[in-house]
């Protein structure tokens, strides 16, 4: 599992190990690591003796990590130079270790000639509010630049604790990380700033406290929360999962929903609404009923809204779900639909899974409030509903009312962003629940494989949300393998 942790947290943390190191050894430690990755990127297009690297150099101990690690490939024959963004607050011992090894320092950036390599050392995690203006220019001037560029910790003007960017930033095509992720290095809009990740171990993991800030599931955290039946299992014992869903004019939407219901690990789907004859045409295994929900038989989590449309019957669908005394998850028309003291109220887990659109409306915020800040969007909406709430995007993220990590889904591909994607979505993590995993693990287990299938299904081109559907399996079989 990935883990990340606030500013504050690796702060504190740093200043333990610190305390137990010579002087300046934990500097050195992320310079090693820092220089061991530029150059395995040198490498990659040639070799690191005769290569030249421009050092993008800040103020601070971000500067100073910058700076030992240019003295380390000058050492090894790289051509090193440096631009300094604050010269007067530059680390001194780190500019002495550059020039004593052979690196130099430019007054500007005219006349550089080609580069192999830029290293982003201008801003640390404590970095705010975008670069100043000098280090935005120095931008400008380099924005012709073929040359990969790599993040020292995380890209300059990113905001290391939210994803959020506010004005303007680097644009990494990798990122070396010390000691542990950094929140805005798994979020977008930052994530899609910081390229290829790569974490540096500085010895700063005994110092991090239980639990993270945020975290992101692998392939063996998924592999053990999948639901696998028993040798006496049979449909009932593994969960029975009712979807509420589509219309007249949206049963596609009703189809979709319990084609991702039907590979969620659930032993059987309960279908109720208008799209019976669509359902049963598609899916001959699904339990089909006229309504209301709760006349229905007895399931053990429900999902309801995709493609109910508007109107009185959809609008009392949704009341009857929420009544009820088992998990409901609400997606789509059921998030305009539902009363949001009937979801606070409840005795029973709920689950929303709106998209930034959605969640938007949700808060009362614009929706560009909700991409630009997607962690205290998240955060806000599930203490507001006092739900778990899976918020749909680029990066999906997974909150819970009460104060334990966000989780940050790592699997997808923007192909994902598609009619119909999240009908999949709501049926596979709504049967999830019915087979009995916790709502938030039901929430990201669900994503990561919705995300996976969709890589599958693309495989670099474009899908669509049946292809979604049925490469689920796949998915599935992916993980257990490991």
């Amino acid at each position: 599992m990935r883990r990340a942790y606030s500013v504050e947290t690796v702060r504190a943390a740093e200043a333990a190990l610190i305390s137990r190191l010579p002087e300046g050894a934990l500097m050195q430690r992320a310079a090693a690591g820092l220089a061991v990755a530029c150059g395995d990127l040198l490498r990659r297009n040639g070799r690191v003796y005769g290569s030249r690297v421009l050092l993008l150099v800040g103020s601070g101990d971000n500067g100073g990590d910058t700076l030992y690690a240019g003295a380390r490939l000058a050492r090894r024959g790289a051509g090193v130079r440096a631009l300094l963004t604050s010269p007067d607050k530059v680390h001194a011992a780190g500019l002495a270790a550059l020039e004593a090894a052979g690196g130099q320092v430019l007054d500007s950036p005219d006349g550089l000639g080609a580069v192999d390599l830029i290293v982003d050392g201008i801003t640390g995690i404590g970095g705010r509010g975008g670069l100043r203006p000098e280090a935005a220019a120095l931008l400008r001037a380099l924005a012709g630049s073929r040359a990969p560029v790599l993040a020292v910790d995380l890209p300059s003007g990113v905001e290391a604790d939210s994803g959020e960017i506010h004005g303007t930033a680097v644009r990494a095509d990798a990122t070396v990380t010390f000691g542990t992720y950094k929140p805005g290095l798994l979020i977008d809009p930052a994530a899609e700033r910081a390229g290829a990740l790569r974490l540096v171990d500085i010895g700063l993991g005994p110092e991090l406290p239980e639990p993270p800030d945020l975290e992101a599931l692998q392939y063996a955290d998924v592999a053990a929360l999948l639901p696998v039946p028993g040798g006496e299992s049979d449909k009932y014992r593994r969960g029975v999962v009712g979807v509420v869903a589509g219309s007249e004019r949206y049963p596609g939407a009703a189809v979709l929903a319990v084609a991702g219901a039907l590979r969620g690990g659930a032993g059987a789907v309960r279908y109720v609404g208008p799209g019976a004859d669509a359902v049963i045409a598609r899916h001959p295994e699904a339990l089909v009923h006229a309504g209301p929900p709760s006349r229905a038989g007895r399931v053990q989590a429900w999902v309801v809204g995709p493609g109910l449309g508007d109107g009185t019957a959809a609008g009392a669908a949704v009341a009857d779900v929420l009544a009820s005394d088992v998990p409901v998850l609400v997606d789509a028309d059921g998030l305009r639909l539902m009363d949001a003291d009937a979801v606070r109220t409840r005795g029973a887990a709920t689950v929303l899974t709106p998209h930034a659109g959605e969640a938007a409306a949700l808060l009362g915020v614009p929706r560009e409030e909700v991409e630009a800040g997607r962690l205290a969007a998240v955060r806000e909406l599930a203490a507001r509903y006092r739900a778990t709430v899976l918020l749909k995007g680029s990066t999906t993220l997974v909150a819970e009312a009460r104060d334990t990590p966000v989780r940050v889904n790592p699997t997808g591909t923007s192909w994902l962003a598609t009619a119909g994607s999240g009908d999949v979505l709501s049926g596979l993590t709504g049967s999830l629940l019915a087979a009995g995993l916790a709502p938030r693990d039901a929430a990201s287990v669900g994503a990561y494989l919705h995300g996976l299938a969709a890589r599958h299904g693309s495989d670099g081109a474009p899908v669509a949300a049946q292809d979604v559907a049925d490469r689920v399996p796949a998915a599935w079989r992916d993980v257990r393998a490991g």
